[in-house]
């Protein structure tokens, strides 16, 4: 090879490695710009929660200076929201309906997908495509049959009616049976050779390696559930058992609206889903990367 050939060859290579990085560089520019994108509206709420000039919230929503913290600077718009409703009490239902729905939900609905992806028995390929057709169904087309199922049993007003009906859910049933079908079937034989029962194998096999889709359904039904507000509002009526999400309308029948009490109080709402999402989006991501959420 002459010395002409090791100098193309090495301009060739040092094309690619450019090509490359300039490549690498504009993927991170691009999803940076869509980072931003998305944390607009949440910098726009948690900048205006700390305003407490309502003319000047008022101004600074046309323009940039919405998300610069300037003048008026302080918490007298989270004083406000605890001055003006038992924010506390709302605080304490939504945290105790969702959390009790979650938690229930992930043992319930990985036992039942534990079943499905282990035990054979007749019936069970139509059982896991009902699952999946169950998914498509919207909410909002069964409320008003549930709506008069929990009325004739005496449950409006309470807290099981808001935790009982959302417990097992076929979602999260279909990305634990996903996850589990993934699982080497070794582990179980190997497990039954020992005598373990298949409560057992659940409980001290399946358990400790499915972490990542337990974190992957945990975070999303605390979504759905923490944002839920149709069922609730139908369901409530007084400030004993309505969640967060329903207690803020409170504001918004205000005449005229405080903007910065309101943005407080949603700011209050928004903090536990970021804190869930902070503390299990390692074992997220290695779901979705993996195979918890594969068709």
């Amino acid at each position: 090879m002459t010395s002409g050939d090791i100098i193309a060859k090495k301009q060739k290579t040092i094309s690619l490695k450019s090509r490359k990085n300039i490549s690498l560089f504009l993927n991170y520019l691009l999803l940076t710009a869509i980072a931003v994108f998305f944390l607009f509206p949440v910098i726009f709420m948690f900048v205006s929660s700390i305003k407490n000039n309502e003319t000047q919230i008022i101004r600074d929503m046309s323009n940039i200076k919405a998300f610069i913290p300037y003048g008026e600077i302080g918490l007298k718009n989270y004083f406000d929201v605890f001055q003006q409703m038992p924010f506390g009490r709302f605080m304490f239902n939504s945290v105790f309906i969702v959390g009790s729905t979650v938690l229930s939900g992930l043992v319930l609905n990985s036992m039942i997908a534990y079943a499905l992806a282990r035990i054979r028995f007749k019936g069970r390929a139509f059982i896991i495509s009902l699952i999946i057709a169950l998914i498509i169904i919207p909410a909002e087309a069964v409320v008003i049959p549930l709506l008069l199922m929990v009325n004739q049993i005496g449950w409006l007003d309470s807290y099981q009616v808001q935790i009982i009906p959302f417990i097992v859910d076929a979602f999260s049933i279909f990305l634990f049976y996903q996850f589990f079908i993934g699982l080497p079937i070794s582990l179980d034989e190997a497990a039954k050779i020992d005598g373990a029962s298949p409560f057992q194998i659940y409980r001290r096999i399946i358990i400790p390696l499915s972490k990542p889709v337990f974190a992957t359904v945990a975070i999303l039904q605390f979504l759905f559930r923490w944002g839920d507000f149709l069922w609730p509002l139908m369901v409530t009526r007084g400030y004993e058992y309505r969640p967060l999400t329903v207690a803020i309308q409170q504001f918004f029948s205000q005449d005229p609206k405080v903007w910065g009490d309101i943005f407080a109080f949603a700011a209050m709402v928004t903090i536990p889903s970021l804190i869930i999402f902070l503390v299990f989006q390692k074992w997220f991501v290695h779901s979705v990367a993996s195979s918890g959420i594969k068709g």
